[in-house]
């Protein structure tokens, strides 16, 4: 694969660590706290993870990625969707590169889903928005750990509302082989208890499927609620995996980020697993 053709990875050294040895370890280690006993038979279907440096919200996102092991070897195609933080675009837009690198390795594209994609007008082929953005990278450690093969669909998301989300999702829905994996933080830059209280309202309305979201509740407002809206219509079940904010981990209590993992299930799982 030529080089042009490969994302490098931006955010190693900062948001996680760069030398492959230290992040293996950092992530195994992340890996290691989540509780066996709250593995379930079935698979999530999607999932919610948070996107800071490791040290602030890995535990909260290895809770819902750890929720994969028991089907590890079945999924072997991940649609990754985030908000674009850094270059404002209508739409979606995926890259031109067709892998991208971390310190643990190369992850290819999924060239079909690729060339779909670049034909549909509402998506732009552009690597100057995925260049910088870190909402999807981070996520790639945890799952080159947790599956042992896999393609990624990685979209980020513009101007665009509910149902064009919903939409697009659809059509990348796939099967038991497709994971969607979402990537939001919550409420930014709050004093603690405002932020515990914000959140927990903004959770609610996440558990009640209600698409009405905004970036002042969750960075990743627009592709949540497009997942919010397919979730309403299709009947798939949220569970609350773990929530915290950056002054529970490695934070100043005085301005923190909160941070949420949620599951979601094609079938219900019963009740919902809350652990603060």
């Amino acid at each position: 694969m030529a080089t042009e053709s490969v994302r490098p990875a931006a955010v190693a050294g900062s948001f996680y660590p760069e030398d492959p040895r230290a992040l293996l370890s950092e992530v195994s280690r992340l890996f290691a706290r989540v509780d066996e006993s709250e593995a379930r038979a079935a698979a999530p279907k999607a999932i919610v993870v948070p996107h800071a440096g490791y040290i602030y919200s890995g535990g909260v996102a290895a809770s819902a990625f750890a929720l994969l092991r028991p089907v590890a070897e079945h999924i072997r195609r991940v649609v990754l969707i985030g908000p674009a933080h850094r270059v404002a675009f209508r739409g979606f837009a995926i890259p031109g590169a067709q892998a991208f690198m971390t310190p643990l390795g190369l992850i290819p594209l999924s060239r079909t889903d690729w060339l779909a994609l670049g034909e549909r007008d509402d998506v732009i082929v552009d690597d100057r928005p995925h260049a910088s953005e870190h909402c999807l990278e981070v996520q790639l450690p945890f799952l080159q750990h947790v599956l042992p093969q896999f393609e990624i669909v990685p979209v980020l998301v513009g101007d665009a509302g509910p149902e064009a989300v919903a939409g697009l999702l659809s059509a990348l829905w796939g099967g038991s082989e497709t994971l969607i994996v979402i990537s939001s933080d919550l409420s930014h830059y709050l004093p603690y208890q405002v932020a515990r209280r914000v959140d927990a309202t903004t959770l609610d309305e996440i558990m009640s499927l209600r698409a009405t979201l905004d970036p002042e509740q969750a960075c990743g407002a627009r592709p949540l609620n497009g997942l919010l809206t397919l979730a309403g219509k299709w009947g798939l079940k949220p569970q609350l995996i773990e929530m915290c904010n950056s002054g529970d981990t490695a934070g100043d209590r005085a301005r923190v980020v909160g941070y949420a993992s949620i599951a979601f299930y094609e079938e219900n799982v019963g009740d919902n697993l809350v652990r603060h």
